[in-house]
């Protein structure tokens, strides 16, 4: 990976991550959410709300099933309980071999590198995740890691590890290029769908002094989150060797229909991303209202594969603790 960096004017990213909407009252006026409307919100959730501007400004007004919205602005229907619906669906704890790393399958772990997060989907899986959020330098997981030849790749993720500053995010790459049987390094980020500008020259550079084979995974959930100010920077990532994947939810009222399923699809593919993962509802408290069924999910993938390419049909699997990989369920 040692191409030359492209010029892209650096992005003052960090402002505008000060942009985001942290208030939901704040958010319902600019969506101009009607008094019946906002009955329905939830103004004090347990979950914060966290929504970059550049999102909500491609947010239907006036429209609570507008697929974004339902994404990211919190109503009742969170505090419904159900009793299959828990706090740590997948059991993060249980595979916890030090305060940051998870290490859950054979050849691979997976660090939780921060807290912070670009945005906060209401489904998150790991909102009561109980992150370590004292120890900045990862000593005891890069120790575990180096001591472990069986590791050949390691995940970041959070949080959103982009979330980290370059200089933090320097010293941690740094130290996992020097580990000789790491053969891969996979960030899992959803931080440039709602702030693509923090792509920029700076963490260019980092990634292109990276010896090691880069994935990058981003997460995304429907076509109105894409654009040609995100493809611009995610072509500057696949210009220095970085493979390019995204992994989807499947989400009632957001993409459980086939139109748009393969909208996403194709315009991933068409831009050299392959969908990788189409994940059934991780069951966290809270989020009943979003699951789809899953054999309304194995119609959709028969739906789109009809009409798409192979690598442009993602795998619909399912998470299931204890399992060795992801339980494909199509």
């Amino acid at each position: 990976m040692s191409c030359p960096i492209p010029l892209i004017t650096p992005a003052p990213w960090r402002a505008i991550l000060r942009e985001n909407f942290n208030r939901v009252e704040a958010l319902a006026d600019f969506l101009e959410l009607s008094s019946q409307q906002r009955q329905q919100l939830l103004f004090k959730p347990t979950f914060a709300i966290n929504v970059p501007l550049r999102l909500a400004q491609k947010m239907a007004k006036q429209n609570l099933d507008d697929p974004l919205v339902r994404q990211f602005l919190p109503t009742r229907q969170e505090n419904e309980n159900h009793p299959d619906f828990v706090l740590d669906p997948v059991q993060d704890e249980t595979f916890r071999c030090e305060a940051k790393l998870l290490h859950k399958y054979e050849g691979r772990v997976l660090l939780v590198c921060t807290s912070a997060c670009a945005m906060h989907c209401r489904y998150c899986f790991r909102q009561n995740f109980s992150y370590d959020r004292e120890d900045k330098l990862f000593l005891a997981e890069i120790e575990a890691i180096r001591s472990d030849a069986s590791i050949h790749e390691v995940i970041l993720s959070g949080g959103d590890p982009l979330s980290l500053s370059d200089e933090t995010l320097k010293s941690l790459l740094d130290q996992l290029n020097a580990i000789p049987h790491l053969k891969r390094l996979r960030f899992h980020t959803r931080f440039p769908i709602g702030i693509p500008e923090r792509i920029d020259d700076s963490f260019l550079r980092l990634i292109s002094a990276c010896s090691k084979q880069l994935f990058f995974v981003i997460h995304c959930n429907h076509p109105k989150e894409l654009g040609a100010d995100l493809f611009a920077r995610l072509k500057e990532l696949q210009k220095l060797g970085c493979v390019l994947l995204n992994q989807a939810v499947l989400l009632k009222g957001v993409n459980d229909d086939a139109p748009t399923l393969r909208t996403l699809c194709e315009e991933l593919a068409d831009q050299g991303i392959l969908p990788y993962y189409l994940h059934q509802l991780d069951r966290v408290q809270g989020t009943a209202h979003f699951e789809v069924e899953e054999e309304q999910g194995r119609a959709l993938i028969r739906e789109i594969a009809r009409s798409l390419p192979g690598y442009a049909v993602p795998k619909y699997v399912r998470e299931i603790a204890g399992e060795p990989h992801k339980t494909p369920l199509n």
